[in-house]
């Protein structure tokens, strides 16, 4: 059988067998067309050669690429013996091209689900600091007014400090009767509290334009997943995968465990129980269902996922709605057969197979 081998310098057809050359389309000496063709094959595309060339044998054809598998069956195959110095390519013509290579891949649009992987990041620091800021303003600001935080919270509590700093205008404001056991503050102690509960509220504000910003782009690339999942979930799942793509190329076993990875890690470490969901246990199928029934949800989920993710990433038509009932199915399918949790097994006596007695050491005597 003849197999396509492409490298940098060429596509090659060879024998499977002999690992005789049989036909060969060599790359130009210009080293801007071979970078052209390579960042195509990065791409994931198929060159015009190889289709050429796949086109010459009568019958089947093996590849020796997963992004050949349009012209055949990927093979594994040596060709470690195609060099490029026999077809007169040096290393000087080969750094050419590979710089070349390096300035159009960097220079191409970015794809909107790596803008989203550095949005859900940017989320989580914003949520971070939030915290951080207001654990700060209340252990702060709770000297003057302690009570505040009975009747405003989080961007209330921030936004009525930054307005009137002093608990007599925020009285007001709230409209309600109370005397504060709080100490009296300085105007220039007030006006520093202020100002951190306006950067405060700021940030708030900034978190919010952010998820709106995140749940756009979920929509506009991943609808099927958004579907499934919803806006931030999917966000956040496309995120821990590292991009739209590698999710869809993933298996359904790594989708359903991604966020449990350190908890994966020590079951592998130590033997302890490994996890059984990732960070998909968000879903309120999932942390809603008793604890005996969630992984084979999770596990379900996930695989719904993975179709939608291949979906997206590929461009297919909508069918978000269809797969989400499909699920919803499997669920109620997975309640009706597992209604009750697991028995645990009873421990027995080293040796004798017979259960332990719990009272004493030596069992019930004879008579």
């Amino acid at each position: 059988m003849a197999i396509i081998v492409t490298k940098w310098f060429g596509v090659f057809l060879c024998d499977e067998k002999s690992g005789r050359i049989i036909e060969k389309r060599l790359m130009p000496h210009d080293a801007q067309t071979v970078a052209e063709k390579l960042a195509t094959v990065q791409r994931g595309s198929i060159l015009d050669e190889e289709r050429e060339l796949a086109s010459l044998v009568d019958g089947k054809v093996a590849v020796s690429d997963r992004r050949q598998s349009e012209l055949g069956k990927p093979e594994l195959f040596d060709s470690s013996f195609i060099t490029p110095q026999k077809y007169g390519y040096d290393d000087a013509f080969m750094h050419e091209v590979m710089m070349g290579l390096g300035k159009l891949r960097t220079s191409e649009p970015v794809p909107r689900d790596r803008n989203l992987v550095q949005a859900i990041r940017n989320l989580d620091d914003q949520i971070a600091t939030i915290n951080l800021y207001n654990e700060r303003l209340h252990e702060w600001y709770g000297m003057h007014f302690p009570e505040l935080a009975d009747y405003a919270h989080d961007e209330r509590y921030a936004d009525l400090i930054a307005r009137y700093g002093d608990r007599d205008g925020i009285i007001e404001e709230l409209g309600i009767e109370i005397e504060s056991i709080g100490s009296e503050f300085d105007p220039d102690d007030m006006r520093a509290v202020q100002d951190l509960a306006d950067t405060l509220y700021r940030l708030y504000d900034d978190r919010t334009r952010t998820e709106e910003y995140i749940q756009g782009i979920v929509e506009a690339t991943c609808p099927n997943m958004c579907a499934m999942l919803g806006g931030p979930l999917a966000a956040r799942m496309i995120s821990l995968a590292g991009g739209l793509e590698r999710l869809a190329s993933l298996p359904s076993s790594t989708v359903q465990l991604l966020g449990a990875e350190k908890a994966m890690f020590r079951h592998l470490k130590s033997g302890k129980k490994g996890p059984k969901h990732g960070v998909i246990y968000q879903h309120p199928d999932i942390h809603r269902a008793p604890y005996w029934q969630r992984g084979n949800i999770a596990r379900a989920l996930a695989g719904k996922v993975l179709i939608a993710a291949k979906i997206d990433q590929y461009h297919g038509e909508f069918r978000g709605d269809a797969l989400n009932d499909e699920f919803k199915k499997r669920v109620e399918d997975i309640k009706r057969r597992y209604p009750d949790p697991p028995k645990k097994p009873q421990k027995t006596n080293k040796g004798n197979g017979k259960p332990k007695n719990r009272k004493g050491g030596k069992g019930p005597k004879r008579a």
